[in-house]
C-alpha cells in the first residue's frame, strides 16, 4: 500500500539520521578527550541529546500506526512526551557536567589540540549536513522538524570550526571554554523551555488557553445551549488535543432534536481538528453527576438561575466523535 511504503520510507530516513548522529557522537566524545577540548565535549552532549531525540522519533515512527486498544485507549501518542522528558533530563545533566568542567578553564585555560579540533569540526559539518539532506527529502512533519534540529548542529560545528582555526593561529586557549559555555547555555535555554512544556502536558495543563476560550465561546453561542461547564481541554502529545464538556440545554429535547444538536456541535468543533471529543447534553433541571457543589455556586452566580445542583445524565446523549 502507498501509505505503508511512505511510512517505511520515513522510518528509513530517520534511522539513517540516527545512526549517523549517534556514531559521530561517540567519535566526538573520544575526540574531545584526545584534543582536550571542552568545546568538542559540549557539542558531544548536544549531539547525544539529538541522538536520543532522533532515536525516540524513530521508535515513534514505527509505532505511530498502531491502533488504540483496551490498555492504550487513546493510542500511543503520549510516548513521545516520555521521550521528550528523558531527552531533556539527559541534556540538562550533561550540560551541567560540561559547565563544571568549562567554567574553571576561563581562569586557567588549557590549550587544546587545534588541528584535531579542526578535523572534528569539518567532520561534524559533513556528517550533520548529510543527515539534514537525508531528512530534508522527507515529506512528513516528523522529518522536517528533525531536519531543522540537525541544521542547528551544522551551524554549531561551523562555529567550532571558526573557533578552532582562531585557536590554531592565535593560541587563544580561552576560546575553547568560552565556546563550550556559549553552546551549553544555549542548549540549557532551549531544553528548559521544552521541559517546562513537557511537564505541563504530563500534568494535563490546558495546552492552549486561547483555543479553550474559542471553543467555549463557539459552543455557548449555539442557539440551543444555555451554558457550558466542566469544559476540559488537554493534550496527548502537544499536537493532538482532547476535549470534554457538559452543555446545558435551554429546554428539554427529544431524541430527534438531540441528533440535530449533535451535528451542530460536530460542525462547530470540526475546524479545530481535535483528536477526541466527548460532549454531554444536560436538560434544564437535571442533576450533574460530576458536580461537587462548587460549580453549582458559580453557575447560579454567572447565570442568575437556581442551579445549586447542575444536572448531567448520559441518557440525554453524548457526542464522542473519535478520530484516530
Amino acid at each position: 500500500m502507498p501509505h505503508d511504503h511512505h511510512h517505511h520510507h520515513e522510518s528509513q530516513n530517520i534511522a539513517t539520521a540516527f545512526w549517523l548522529n549517534f556514531s559521530f557522537t561517540l567519535i566526538e566524545i573520544v575526540g574531545g578527550l584526545l584534543t582536550n577540548s571542552v568545546a568538542i565535549l559540549a557539542d558531544a552532549v548536544h549531539d547525544l541529546g539529538d541522538s536520543l531525540a532522533i532515536g525516540f522519533a524513530w521508535v515513534a515512527s514505527k509505532i505511530a500506526g498502531k491502533e488504540a486498544n483496551s490498555r492504550y485507549s487513546y493510542g500511543y501518542r503520549r510516548w513521545s512526551l516520555l521521550s521528550a522528558l528523558v531527552t531533556g533530563v539527559v541534556l540538562v545533566v550533561g550540560s551541567v557536567l560540561v559547565l563544571i568542567t568549562a567554567i574553571p578553564r576561563l581562569w586557567e585555560p588549557v590549550l587544546p589540540h587545534a588541528p584535531g579540533m579542526i578535523a572534528l569540526a569539518v567532520l561534524g559539518v559533513a556528517v550533520n549536513g548529510a543527515a539534514v539532506l537525508k531528512l530534508k527529502r522527507g515529506k512528513t512533519q516528523n522529518e522536517q522538524v528533525l531536519s531543522w534540529h540537525l541544521l542547528e548542529d551544522v551551524l554549531g560545528w561551523a562555529v567550532v570550526l571558526i573557533g578552532s582555526v582562531l585557536i590554531y593561529f592565535t593560541g587563544w586557549a580561552f576560546l575553547d571554554p568560552l565556546l563550550s559555555i556559549g553552546f551549553t547555555l544555549f542548549i540549557l535555554l532551549n531544553v528548559w523551555r521544552s521541559l517546562k512544556r513537557t511537564i505541563a502536558l504530563f500534568l494535563q495543563v490546558t495546552p492552549d488557553a486561547q483555543l479553550m476560550a474559542q471553543l467555549e465561546q463557539a459552543l455557548t453561542a449555539l442557539p440551543f445551549v444555555e451554558s457550558a461547564h466542566h469544559l476540559h481541554l488537554w493534550s496527548l502529545d502537544g499536537e493532538q488535543h482532547v476535549l470534554t464538556v457538559h452543555l446545558r440545554l435551554k429546554e428539554n429535547a427529544d431524541s430527534q432534536k438531540l441528533s440535530h444538536y449533535k451535528e451542530d456541535v460536530r460542525a462547530v468543533l470540526a475546524p479545530h481538528q481535535l483528536a477526541h471529543t466527548t460532549v454531554e447534553f444536560e436538560g434544564p433541571a437535571e442533576l450533574c453527576r460530576d458536580d461537587n457543589g462548587i460549580h453549582a455556586q458559580h453557575a447560579a452566580h454567572d447565570h442568575d438561575h437556581d442551579h445549586d445542583h447542575q444536572g448531567c445524565n448520559h441518557q440525554h446523549g453524548a457526542l464522542d466523535p473519535h478520530r484516530h
